[in-house]
Formats: structure tokens, sequence, C-alpha cells
């Protein structure tokens, strides 16, 4: 039995999860998993709520599919889409609070960007 590194494990556990977010990493992608957090959808449904063409939904939800973050279930004629896990309810609305937290701090530092040139062009 060959010897493996004991780092290896976790090189492969990192490339998991670069995976799993370049999965995500997608506007489109988040939009449907915004859609798909509100619970099942066909593909009709989800292009009607996005405002987006059929192949872009299809194409975003294949690669979703690829990467087990959506799975999809056939009813009649369409193909129902859900989240393969509701974990990722969570995982989006976190990301949510930090962009939110992020943009916060944003918005402070612009505001005493402003007040310093308000101050600076008074003193001329």
């Amino acid at each position: 039995m060959p010897l493996t590194h004991p780092g290896a494990r976790v090189g492969e556990l990192q490339t998991f999860k670069a995976a799993f977010f370049k999965a995500l990493a997608h506007p489109v992608r988040i939009r449907i998993l915004e859609e798909l957090v509100q619970g099942e959808r066909s593909v009709q449904e989800i292009q009607s709520a996005l405002g987006l063409d059929q192949p872009v939904v299809s194409q975003q939800l294949g690669v979703l599919r690829a990467n087990n973050v959506v799975v999809g279930r056939k009813a009649g004629v369409s193909v129902r889409y859900t989240l393969r896990d509701p974990l990722v309810a969570d995982l989006l609305a976190v990301a949510r609070r930090i962009f939110n937290n992020q943009l916060s701090d944003t918005r402070t530092l612009l505001r005493e960007l402003q007040k310093e040139d308000r101050q600076r062009r008074s003193r001329r």
C-alpha cells in the first residue's frame, strides 16, 4: 500500500470546496438558487421569475446539477428543480449578511471621504 502525505487528503477537501464555490460563482446561478430557496421550480418558472431566456436558465441549472447543488425530478413533461441541500439557503443568507456588512463599511468610508473633501474645500 503506497504511503500518502497527510496533507494530500486536506488538499482534496480544499479542491472539493473550491469546486463547490466555483459552481456558485456566477450571477445567474446565484439568482437561480435564490429563486429555489423559495421552493421547487421548473425551468419555465425560473425563466419567468428572472426574465431570462430558457437556454441560459437550462445551461446554468446544468452546471448546478453537475456539481450536486440542485436536483431535478421529472414531473410530466417538465423537470422540477430544488436545492439538493436546504443548507444552501443558509449559506446564501450568511453571504448576504457579509455583503451587507461590507457595503455598510464602504458607505461609512465614503461618508468620511466626503466629509474630508468638504472640509478641505471650506479651508481654501
